[in-house]
């Protein structure tokens, strides 16, 4: 049974469908960090790491990416007919929805309540306040790109 795992997890490890997954996450990823390596935005060696491996946001979107992999992998090698291509298609856009909608909506509210508690604590109207994590949506050019680039790889890791 133990070996069977192992044959299974190699056959992940070597499927097109989750390299193609994994090539897009982190080439979304390392595109995101060149352009803010050259604006001047990364401070630390951390900071480039964390950007790299982890952080949201920005262009591209790196979850536009993977899902739109994901669902190009799935609909070139199940057809856009299978009901795999219809639920990643649905989980796509489920993604998108929320990077353009909800975390970007968030994200905008948290900072003027950042904003907001700042001004109030500067006239003494609130002690010590706390700021609240802003997380990061995204806007709809970064979605595109994400899931353009997304796109392009799930097409030639399935001709590969």
């Amino acid at each position: 049974m133990l070996a069977d795992v192992g044959v299974q997890f190699h056959s992940l490890l070597i499927s097109p469908t989750f390299l193609a997954c994994i090539f897009s996450w982190f080439s979304a990823q390392f595109i995101k960090t060149i352009i803010k390596l050259f604006a001047g935005q990364i401070h630390s060696f951390t900071e480039l790491v964390e950007l790299l491996f982890w952080r949201t946001g920005s262009m591209p979107s790196s979850h536009s990416a993977i899902v739109a992999c994901i669902t190009t992998s799935v609909g070139i090698n199940s057809g856009l007919g299978s009901d795999i291509f219809i639920l990643s298609l649905c989980f796509y856009l489920v993604t998108v929805r929320d990077a353009l909608g909800v975390r970007r909506a968030n994200g905008l509210q948290a900072k003027k309540l950042n904003e907001v508690g700042k001004m109030l604590e500067k006239k003494g109207l609130y002690n010590e306040f706390k700021k609240i994590k802003e997380v990061n949506g995204h806007t709809p050019m970064e979605v595109v790109v994400g899931s353009l680039l997304g796109l392009f790889n799930g097409i030639a890791f399935a001709v590969l």
